[in-house]
C-alpha cells in the first residue's frame, strides 16, 4: 500500500528539508531515487519510492543498492541538482505530489515527486514548468522533455480525516522486543522499517508479473521463428529431387522443343512417367545446369537452416534459464536490472566499441562493417601491435586481431578472421578472395582519402575460400556473446 495524502504531511514535517543541500544522487532501480541530503551538519537519506502499490518518500538508514550501470536519470539529476539547495519541500494540496523548490546558483529548478500507483512519476522542470526530463518518459502525457507538465486540478471534495493515518504499531513492538531503551521511533523510521520488509515482496511480486508478460511474448515469439525455420527446412529436404529433374533431362534432352515448355519422361527410378519444366530456348545442358543450381543452392540453404535452427534453440534455452532465475531471485534490483538488460531493444544496449566482436580461445577479433565503424575502431579501439586484415580490390569491413604479449596468432585465428574479413566485404558472393595483412602500427591514413580509408606497408597476403563451418561457429560464439 502506498503512504496516503496525510502520511505524506508527516514525513515532510519530519524530514524538514528546507535548507538542505543534496549532496549526492543514487538511482539503484527503475523506479527508486535517493537523494543525500545535508542541514546543520546532518545528514540524511531520503528515499523516493515510484513502485505499484509502493509509493512513498521518506527518510532511510537502510544501505543503498547502487545499480551496475549509470541510469539517464540518475546522471541528468547528478548534472542538475547535485549541490542544489532545497528551498521548499511540500505537498501540492491532498495530491500526494510533492513539490521541491531548488537552487542551483542562479538557476531555479522545480522537482515534482507524483506519488501515485499506477501512474507515478518523477520530473524536473525549469521554473516555468517546462519539463527537462523524467524518470518516465510519457509521450502520451506529454512527459517527455520540452512539453509543459500541467499541475491536476485540485479536488476540493477530498477530506483530510478521509485518509486515515497507520500507526505502524508492529514496528514499534519489533523494536521493543529487541531493544529495552525505551525510544519512540519516529513516523519515518516507522515507515522505513514497515517498507523494508513488506515492499520488496509488493517489488518482487510486481516484477515478476512483468516477466512474467515478457517472458510469454518472447517465448511466443521464439518458439514461431523456430517452427518458420523447421518448415523451411522441411521444404529443403526434398533438394535431392532437383538433381534428379537435371538427370532425367540429360538423359531425354531430345525431346525439348520449341512448342512446349515441359517435357514428359519416364522416371528410372519409379518406373512412372513425370513432367519437367524446361525453357524450350534452352539446351538440355542449359535447363539440366539450371536444375543442378536449384539442388546446390537448396543444399546451401539446407545447412545454413540447421545452423539457424540449433542457434533458435539454444536462445529458447537461455530465456527458459533467464525464466527461471528470475523466478527465484528475491532480490527486486536485480530482477530490475536483468529485466531491463533484456527487454531493451538490441540497438539500445551498450556496447563497448563499435561493429562486432568475437572471443575465440582466449583471442578477440573486431569486425567494422562500414567506413564508420573502420574509423571508429582504428581510432579509438586497436593498438600498435593488433593485426589488421582486409580484402584485396574489394570494399569491405576491416578485421582486427587484438594482440596478445608474447604470442604469435594461432594460424586457426587468422583463418577466422580472414573469414569474417571475406564475409563483410563485396567478395562475398564470389565466395572467396586475396587479402592482405599486417600490424596496425604499419597503417598510414590516405591523406585527402574517404573516411577510414588506410595504406599498409609490410604487410603479408593470404587467400581465402569462404569456410560456411567456420563461419557458423563463429556466428554461433557471438550469439552467446550477446545473449
Amino acid at each position: 500500500m502506498s503512504l496516503n495524502c496525510n502520511e505524506i504531511n508527516i514525513i515532510l514535517a519530519e524530514l524538514s528539508l528546507e535548507g538542505s543541500f543534496i549532496q549526492d544522487v543514487v538511482q539503484p532501480g527503475f523506479d527508486t531515487l535517493a537523494l543525500y541530503t545535508y542541514k546543520n551538519a546532518s545528514p540524511q537519506t531520503v528515499l523516493i519510492c515510484t513502485a505499484h502499490n509502493a509509493c512513498r518518500i521518506h527518510s532511510t538508514k537502510q544501505k543503498i543498492t547502487r545499480n551496475d550501470k549509470p541510469l539517464r536519470f540518475m546522471e541528468l539529476l547528478k548534472s542538475k541538482i547535485k549541490g542544489a539547495r532545497i528551498d521548499s519541500c511540500i505537498q501540492l494540496g491532498l495530491e500526494r505530489i510533492v513539490v521541491f523548490t531548488l537552487s542551483h546558483g542562479a538557476e531555479k529548478l522545480i522537482m515534482y515527486v507524483r506519488l501515485w500507483s499506477g501512474a507515478s512519476n518523477v520530473l524536473l522542470c525549469d521554473e516555468d514548468n517546462i519539463i527537462i526530463d523524467a524518470m518516465f518518459r510519457r509521450p502520451a502525457k506529454n512527459e517527455i522533455t520540452g512539453k509543459k507538465f500541467l499541475l491536476p486540478a485540485s479536488n476540493v471534495k477530498k477530506l483530510q480525516q478521509e485518509w486515515p493515518v497507520r500507526s505502524f504499531d508492529e514496528v514499534q513492538a519489533e523494536y521493543d522486543a529487541l531493544h529495552t531503551d525505551g525510544t519512540i521511533l519516529s513516523f519515518n523510521e516507522k515507515v522505513d522499517a514497515w517498507y523494508s520488509t513488506h515492499a520488496r515482496v509488493l517489488s518482487v511480486d510486481a516484477l515478476r508479473a512483468q516477466a512474467e508478460k515478457w517472458y510469454l511474448a518472447s517465448k511466443t515469439k521464439q518458439e514461431a521463428a523456430l517452427e518458420k525455420l523447421k518448415a523451411k527446412h522441411a521444404a529443403f529436404t526434398h533438394a535431392s529431387q532437383y538433381k534428379h529433374q537435371g538427370d532425367l533431362i540429360l538423359s531425354y534432352g531430345h525431346l525439348i522443343n520449341s512448342t512446349s515448355s515441359f517435357i514428359e519422361c519416364e522416371d528410372y527410378e519409379t518406373g512412372g512417367i513425370m513432367r519437367i519444366a524446361v525453357n524450350p530456348q534452352k539446351t538440355a545442358q542449359e535447363n539440366a545446369a539450371s536444375y543442378y543450381e536449384q539442388y546446390k543452392k537448396a543444399q546451401r540453404g539446407l545447412a545454413q537452416l540447421e545452423h539457424d535452427i540449433v542457434l533458435e534453440e539454444k536462445q529458447l534455452e537461455a530465456l527458459n534459464a533467464l525464466h527461471e532465475k528470475i523466478i527465484h531471485e528475491q532480490n527486486p534490483v536485480k530482477i530490475e536490472q536483468m529485466l531491463r538488460y533484456n527487454t531493451a531493444p538490441h540497438q539500445q544496449k551498450k556496447k563497448m566499441h563499435p561493429g562486432l566482436g568475437y572471443a575465440v580461445d582466449g583471442w578477440y577479433i573486431l569486425v567494422g562493417r562500414d567506413a564508420n565503424e573502420n574509423d571508429e575502431l582504428l581510432r579509438h579501439h586497436v593498438r600498435g601491435n593488433d593485426m589488421w586484415l582486409h580484402v584485396r580490390d574489394f570494399p569491405g569491413g576491416y578485421v582486427f586481431i587484438k594482440n596478445k604479449s608474447n604470442k604469435p596468432i594461432p594460424p586457426d585465428i587468422l583463418l577466422d578472421a580472414a573469414n569474417l574479413a571475406v564475409y563483410y566485404s563485396k567478395a562475398r558472393k564470389a565466395g572467396k578472395a586475396d587479402l592482405y595483412y599486417t600490424h596496425v602500427k604499419y597503417l598510414h591514413r590516405a591523406k585527402n582519402s574517404r573516411k577510414g580509408l588506410v595504406l599498409p606497408t609490410q604487410e603479408k597476403n593470404i587467400f581465402i575460400k569462404l569456410d560456411n563451418a567456420r563461419l557458423n561457429r563463429l556466428d554461433a560464439i557471438r550469439h552467446e556473446m550477446e545473449h
